[in-house]
């Protein structure tokens, strides 16, 4: 039950990135992902 909660959590992740991705293009898409990267260190 647990694995099957982790999944589908990871699931919905993955779900949400391509769907950012395809909505903002590729540059936008990592220049997001540097930017919040930088601001965790």
């Amino acid at each position: 039950m647990l694995l099957l909660a982790g999944a589908s959590a990871g699931g919905l992740v993955v779900l949400g990135a391509l769907a950012l991705w395809f909505h903002y293009g590729t540059q936008v898409f990592f220049e997001m992902i540097r930017t919040g990267f930088a601001a965790c260190f």
